[in-house]
């Protein structure tokens, strides 16, 4: 049988697709921008079909209908980060929260969290019968090597993006064919503030770095500032449009990669429909899974690289709260210690965690103490740079009280009374604002 034929056997419709989903099973959805938009909105619709369903997930970028209430009986989801669809769920006690890192989460699928069925969503079939996974390799490749089942929504405006980002029909158990729009992103708002952090974070910026860079504002405006930069890299877990335009303007080129020199290494995409254009059959764009992307032994090899993170809290030790407000999850570690530890591990690599110094300008996010329960993401003995609108302060190699005041320096004026008082208590000195 050759491939199209085989192709042809597998296809089924949605509503029969999602039927092989049963009670008790593990449901593991493709991640981000890539997930089925519309498998996952089949299989919400079965839902009287079902009991016990595990849905296990990164970031939801759909409406997460097996989170709302209601859905007890029928789906609990196991969130290995959360976003705005799926934290409610946590918090109220209707789904889970799993702590691991980005990295390590194929490995999590291969031998502690056995799969039973992956929804994925890929790009049509080329003249050998491959589909790529598109913007989304990152764990949702490695949960296709491990599932008992593999439903694919298969969508003609999913890029075919390069790299190890292929799965052959052999390796699908079953095909629904349906076209749609592919989740996108909207370039966020740069204001002001963001713009005086992004400044302060491209004075840490030389020629011929590589960049990690997260989501949001902050990386974007970052990428502003680089326009005088030259020859810079990427290896990234994601990245998104503001990369583009420094491509097209010559400032990155890769040309200075210690590995997989002249490519951009990334696990996952996430944008508008432009950026899914310029990544389509691009051959400057190497996919690979994260546990390839984001292990600290591979960062490690680029030296000079740079990663860019943001957070919640830091306390004036320099512990960093990323991922929870106090007690409550509202997202994940994601791979922002992955990229601080490679970072450490890598000749002249640096790391920087960016924040505006407040919270609307009512609370201010460098504190005396993190918040009751808050969970620390990035600890007091990996932080490197933090940076705010009001400067860098530089903290691996100082010693608590140096790190005390070199924090209380980038803090907002408003709050900074409160942050000497505290350091003036615990450290028996006399500063003064």
């Amino acid at each position: 049988m050759n491939w199209k034929e085989e192709y042809e056997r597998k296809k089924v419709s949605l509503e029969e697709a999602v039927k092989y989903i049963k009670s008790g099973d593990r449901v593991v959805i493709g991640h981000a921008c890539g997930e089925p938009a519309k498998l996952v909105e089949a299989m919400v619709d079965n839902k009287d079909q079902y009991e016990n369903v595990e849905i296990v997930h990164m970031v939801a970028m759909g409406k997460a209908g097996y989170c709302k209430e209601g859905m007890e009986k029928h789906f609990r989801h196991n969130g290995l980060f959360l976003g705005g669809t799926t934290k409610n769920a946590v918090k109220e006690g209707r789904g889970d929260y799993t702590p691991v890192f980005f990295s390590e989460i194929p490995r999590l699928f291969r031998e502690k969290l056995n799969v039973d069925v992956a929804l994925i969503q890929l790009s049509k079939p080329d003249v050998n019968g491959y589909m790529s996974f598109g913007i989304s390799v990152d764990y949702t490749k490695p949960v296709c090597e491990n599932a008992k089942i593999v439903i694919a929504q298969v969508n003609k405006n999913m890029p075919r993006t390069m790299g190890d980002s292929f799965i052959h029909i052999s390796d699908v158990d079953y095909i629904v064919e349906f076209d749609e729009q592919i989740y996108t992103l909207p370039k966020p708002h740069i204001g002001e503030v963001e713009k005086k952090i992004g400044k302060n974070c491209a004075s840490l910026i030389n020629d011929g770095d590589t960049l990690q860079l997260g989501i949001g504002a902050i990386p974007d405006a970052v990428l502003t500032f680089l326009k005088d930069k030259k020859d810079l890299g990427i290896h990234s877990e994601m990245f998104s449009d503001g990369v583009v335009d420094l491509i097209k303007e010559g400032v990155i080129t890769n040309k200075k990669k210690k590995t997989h020199v002249g490519k951009m290494v990334v696990t996952f995409l996430m944008g508008t429909e432009e950026l899914y254009e310029f990544v389509d059959n691009n051959p400057q764009i190497e996919m690979r899974s994260v546990d390839y992307v984001n292990n600290p032994v591979i960062i490690m090899k680029e030296d000079n690289i740079v990663s860019i993170n943001s957070c919640v809290q830091v306390d004036l030790m320099g512990q960093v709260a990323s991922e929870s407000i106090g007690s409550t999850q509202i997202s994940g570690v994601g791979g922002q210690v992955d990229f601080v530890r490679g970072s450490a591990m890598a000749k002249n690599g640096r790391a920087i965690i960016a924040m505006p110094s407040t919270v609307k300008g009512k609370i201010s996010k460098i504190v005396p103490n993190l918040d009751e329960g808050a969970a620390v993401t990035t600890s007091r003995n990996d932080v490197d740079y933090i940076v705010t609108e009001y400067g860098i302060a530089e903290l691996k190699g100082k010693n608590l009280r140096e790190r005390s005041k070199a924090l209380i320096n980038i803090a907002h004026p408003d709050f900074r009374e409160e942050l000497i008082n505290y350091h003036n208590e615990k450290f028996k000195e006399n500063l003064e604002i």
